[in-house]
């Protein structure tokens, strides 16, 4: 070969770019069941998974998967609306619903995948989508795929999303408020119950991303339609996500989200495993657990109401560097950099989790004063 061009050339390109941006990334393997396992042969302690209740490896989550895999396989081998359903994606629904006090709920392959489901299925040209400017990717995708306008509100300012649905409202559009409860960058929490007053009175419909809002925040949302989108890997610690709502909403989902209908279904041991892991979670057991990551929490940044908790550090080289120096102190504390959050903003983001113990969260509070200056408590 003579040299690259055409797309070889346009790819190199690209990735000179990356790397010029201090934007590299690489995917590493975590040996591990549990916050603590090895990179290499270094013994690590992660605050990076999202597993908030330490459920992935709790016994009966474990169990009900073996059980599920045993009875109906490794994979559903087909979309539910073809063959794919089996009797524990009933049961997971079912349960689901209960748990959110909602008629009815789907579930998705993934979070990412239910936004995408709910928001294309939802919005259109007579549609107007007005969006949190902090929203998941997942939110911005499904808006895209939407196929209709879209306008961002300033980030949880429930009178500016107010006054973008009364601009829907005059343009003869249907208004349609979406949002993050809790950002996945910045552990924030919008101002739901704000926001369900104003959809009410104005007759919007607001869609409730809820992947991480494992304490809090509890909307009422009495009075006004909704949907409230959920992830099973977060809290649950397995994989799917879901919808839950009023049961027209969801049968039009069934029979319009294209994110669900060509798509092989979950597999049925991640759905029994979540199963599991919500009973787990409505028990006093699941109340120690919660208490437990709101204590651990407390120790890292009093007060904050998620346990997402982001150490601001500016730029993406600084950034790297506290988060390889935690590495070399045995403790995993990804870096977030542009285009994840906007440029000058990179940080640390810390996930803790009811899997972690006292000494490991005091090991991380003593390592980020050292590393990064950070104050805690």
């Amino acid at each position: 070969m003579t040299g690259r061009s055409g797309w070889g050339a346009w790819v190199d390109r690209r990735l000179d770019a990356i790397r010029g941006a201090g934007q590299w990334r690489s995917v590493r393997d975590f040996d591990a069941a549990g916050p603590a396992g090895r990179i290499g042969d270094r013994d690590v302690v992660s605050f990076a998974s999202n597993d908030y209740l330490g459920l992935t490896n709790h016994p009966a989550v474990i169990a009900a998967g073996h059980d599920a895999l045993d009875r109906w396989g490794a994979g559903s081998g087909s979309a539910r609306l073809i063959v794919g359903s089996r009797p524990v994606h009933g049961a997971l629904e079912d349960a689901l619903a209960d748990w959110k006090g909602e008629d009815a709920a789907l579930l998705f392959p993934t979070g990412f995948a239910a936004n995408l489901g709910v928001l294309s299925t939802l919005a259109g040209p007579d549609a107007l989508v007005i969006s949190d400017e902090l929203n998941h990717a997942s939110i911005i995708d499904g808006c895209r795929l939407g196929r209709g306008p879209v306008a961002v509100y300033r980030h949880a300012d429930a009178d500016h999303a107010a006054a973008l649905v009364d601009t829907a409202r005059a343009d003869g559009r249907r208004p349609l408020v979406v949002t993050d409860t809790v950002f996945s960058m910045d552990g924030d929490v919008a101002p739901v119950d704000a926001l369900a007053e104003r959809c009410a009175a104005k007759g919007a419909l607001l869609v409730l991303d809820e992947a991480h809002a494992v304490l809090g925040p509890r909307p009422d949302l009495d009075g006004v339609d909704h949907l409230r989108v959920g992830t099973l890997s977060k809290t649950l610690g397995a994989l799917g996500g879901f919808v839950a709502g009023p049961r027209p909403f969801v049968d039009l989902l069934v029979n319009r989200a294209r994110p669900f209908i060509f798509t092989t279904a979950s597999t049925p041991a991640d759905a029994a495993a979540a199963l599991a892991a919500l009973t787990v979670l409505r028990s006093p057991e699941g109340d120690a657990l919660v208490a437990c990551l709101r204590g651990h929490v407390e120790r890292v940044r009093r007060g904050h109401p998620s346990p997402i908790v982001p150490v601001l550090l500016g730029d993406e080289a600084t950034a790297v560097a506290a988060a390889d120096a935690l590495l070399e102190r045995g403790l995993l504390v990804p870096a977030i950099r542009p285009p994840t959050v906007a440029p000058g903003t990179s940080r640390l983001r810390i996930a803790l989790s009811a899997a972690h113990t006292s000494e490991q969260v005091d090991r991380l509070v003593g390592a980020l004063a050292e590393v990064a200056g950070a104050r805690t408590g």
